[in-house]
């Protein structure tokens, strides 16, 4: 009988590519979403798969009867854009420490492990460069964006107290920038903002100087890392991203070239604790894990400007 896997957000964008991976690698997947942010058609191809089940459901709430077969559960609910968590911080802390709670509890009754969906984001606006899992961060607890950084901060220090307390098998994994196709157009994240406003002839909107740098993963890259992560031995946490790091201005001049837009780019002030510089130091997932990234910047950005086109049903440029 195939082990069941539990993935809470599974219906977002990289809550319904695990769950994929998942089905494919001939595991039983009980989806759980709101869809506050996540949208059911991201998973609408798996519904008649055997072993696959989608329920609505908040984790603030305890976890469905049926969570309670799992033998492991990826925890990816909680709002990662800032458009979105800055619009609900309230449910946004609540995601990661009263839903990571019942998550938490649901492992302990199953005899489950966790995988925690941390973020770079604990790093704050970090003062060392790449940032380790050594690094304890540089975050404001009272700016605009506390409630998902000191949240998810929270989150691993849940995630220790329950591994000490009660011997609950949890992994960390602390996420650098993914994007790839089932990103919302226009989410407040810079890849799918400068592409939704490329192929629609709008200005690409850079905030401050434009040199503030970011590394980015592309998604199947991304979901190889948890999952070799969750079925490792590893008990600390574990950087998963890419290491080429670019300044926003670059970026838009890349996204601009590859789908052959003559949108300008459009300055705005920087928001308040927007991070200067961000890229992984990942010698630990290289060592541990054998994981490192093998989708170039390109190739995932061509994946993502094509599944981006057919969601706008705006066509390719023709040269």
């Amino acid at each position: 009988m195939p082990e069941l896997m539990v993935v809470t957000g599974a219906a977002g964008f990289l809550g319904s590519h695990l769950c994929d991976t998942l089905v494919e690698r001939g595991y039983d997947v009980l989806a759980l979403d709101d869809f506050s942010t996540g949208t059911p058609s991201n998973l609408a191809h798996l519904q008649p798969r055997r072993g696959f089940r989608l329920v609505r459901h908040d984790i603030t709430e305890p976890l469905p009867a049926q969570a309670d077969g799992a033998s492991g559960i990826f925890n990816l609910a909680c709002p990662a854009s800032p458009l979105h968590y800055q619009r609900r911080p309230v449910q946004t802390v609540l995601a990661s420490t009263i839903g990571l709670n019942h998550v938490l509890e649901t492992a302990r009754r199953a005899n489950a492990r966790v995988l925690q969906a941390s973020t770079s984001e604990v790093y704050g606006d970090p003062l060392v460069h790449p940032q380790n899992e050594r690094y304890f961060g540089n975050v404001n607890p009272l700016g605009p964006r506390a409630c998902y950084d000191e949240g998810k901060r929270c989150a691993e220090a849940l995630c220790i107290a329950y591994r000490r307390q009660y011997g609950v098998q949890v992994r960390i994994a602390r996420i650098f920038n993914s994007y790839g196709p089932r990103l919302l157009p226009g989410d407040g994240r810079v890849v799918s903002n400068f592409i939704s406003q490329a192929i629609a002839g709008q200005p690409l909107t850079v905030y401050g100087s434009g040199e503030q740098t970011r590394s980015f993963c592309f998604v199947d890259d991304t979901i190889e890392g948890l999952v070799r992560l969750m079925q490792s031995d590893v008990e600390q946490p574990v950087n998963i991203g890419a290491t080429d790091e670019h300044t926003m201005l670059e970026m838009a001049q890349i996204v601009l070239k590859l789908t052959g837009s003559n949108s300008v780019v459009e300055r705005r002030p920087l928001p308040i604790d927007d991070p200067r510089r961000r890229r992984p130091d990942i010698g630990s997932a290289r060592r541990l894990l054998n994981w490192a990234p093998r989708v170039s910047l390109n190739e995932g950005l061509r994946r993502t400007i094509a599944h981006f086109r057919q969601e706008l049903q705006v066509p390719a440029l023709r040269g």
